[in-house]
């Protein structure tokens, strides 16, 4: 063997040496091209469950947040309703304890005042019964409210106790008498909040003057 032709066979080792590294490099490169893959997939797949279970979670804290809100518009409106009513029905008995022997057309009016029709013609009768007790006692009176609370509420109508501060001067008692008048009446919401039923009207008179004569 010559020294050519030996230099040519170890240039010849040489370059098949040089592209069984770059046949090696490429399977290297490509395992790695492989693995980075599944890593990205692994990461989005990661993502997309992270991202799903925020999702959910939000829908459920939207779920009860939509629900808190609703049961607190219902508790508001339930009690703007209870103020509502107990805000009528005070008004009512404060003016319907005002009596004053001068001016009976202007109780009569107050007496009668936000009642439904049948109730109003009821209190019209019993209102000219009071007054025969009234007038020749000199009756004048002036009222102050004092509380009124729901006791129960049906369907839309409201049962509403009041309490009324009354003082009271007539011939008998010409210095005045303090007390405290209780009404119960009943409001109907559905109603325009008219007044279908009321009790006690005659405890804002004394009992000399409710007692039968």
């Amino acid at each position: 063997m010559t020294q050519k032709t030996a230099i040519l066979e170890d240039q010849s080792a040489i370059d098949n040496e040089s592209r069984q590294d770059k046949s090696r490099l490429a399977e290297i490169g490509a395992v790695g091209r492989r693995a980075g893959g599944s890593v990205v997939k692994i990461k989005t797949i990661v993502v997309l469950v992270l991202f799903g279970a925020m999702v959910a979670s939000l829908g459920v804290l939207g779920w009860q947040l939509s629900s808190r809100t609703n049961e607190l518009n219902q508790l508001n409106g339930r009690l703007a309703n209870e103020a509502q009513a107990e805000q009528v029905a005070l008004d009512y008995a404060t003016g319907a304890a005002e009596m004053d022997v001068r001016d009976l057309v202007g109780w009569r009016g107050r007496l009668t005042k936000g009642t439904t029709p049948e109730l109003s013609d009821r209190l019209t009768q019993a209102s000219s019964s009071m007054e025969q007790i009234i007038t020749p006692l000199q009756w004048v009176s002036t009222a102050t409210p004092a509380a009124a609370k729901v006791s129960s509420v049906t369907n839309g109508v409201y049962s509403v106790e009041c309490f009324v501060n009354v003082l009271t001067k007539n011939i008998q008692a010409p210095d005045g008498i303090q007390s405290t008048a209780t009404y119960k009446l009943t409001v109907d919401g559905n109603n325009s909040w008219a007044i279908t039923d009321i009790g006690g009207i005659d405890s804002s008179l004394p009992p000399t003057a409710n007692a039968p004569r």
